[in-house]
């Protein structure tokens, strides 16, 4: 049996993920996610066990901030190099939602938790590629398309702990631990 592997992300309420569903279509070899595996993560925190899984959901717990709105504002793609990797619904950057980021990340390493340093992008992943993906002219297309999309606002009220473990039909995301926001 495989650990899984632990994130903390904002979820998606579902009249924005029947929103993003719309999208969902046009781009060959993608793999769409379907809308019970939209959030916008905040941290990945990878395999945590034990002493350190325990510190973690209880430091998460003492996060208090306030409810904040969060607005979906257009797609792009997520490459490595000239491969495309994951296609994305771009969430607004905003000085709350930057300080919850901070806040989860910052609690991971106090908890001893190795976070990536990559710069913070927040984002719902509408589909992923595997390597050797065929997207030709259709992601250039889709991107154009969609580059005026919004949907929400809507009120981020609370976080959660998510386990990640893989499944036959990709990832299967199970909600943990919620934090409320509550001032």
């Amino acid at each position: 049996m495989t650990m899984p592997r632990l994130f903390v992300a904002l979820p998606v309420p579902e009249e924005i993920a029947d929103a993003l569903t719309t999208l969902q279509s046009g781009v060959p070899d993608a793999r769409w996610h379907t809308a019970d595996k939209f959030h916008v993560t905040l941290c990945f925190a990878g395999e945590v066990q034990g002493a350190a899984l325990r510190d973690f959901e209880e430091e998460l717990s003492d996060i208090a901030g306030p409810q904040f709105p969060l607005t979906i504002a257009g797609v792009e793609q997520f490459s490595s190099g000239k491969q495309p990797k994951a296609l994305v619904a771009v969430v607004e950057r905003s000085d709350r939602l930057d300080w919850l980021h901070r806040k989860v990340t910052t609690v991971a390493r106090n908890c001893g938790i190795g976070i990536d340093r990559r710069k913070f992008r927040p984002h719902v992943t509408l589909a992923y590629f595997a390597s050797g993906a065929e997207t030709g002219h259709h992601l250039a297309q889709f991107i154009a398309s969609f580059s005026t999309f919004r949907a929400g606002p809507w009120m981020a009220d609370h976080f959660a702990l998510y386990s990640s473990r893989s499944g036959r039909n990709g990832s299967i995301y199970t909600e943990e631990a919620a934090y409320d926001l509550t001032f």
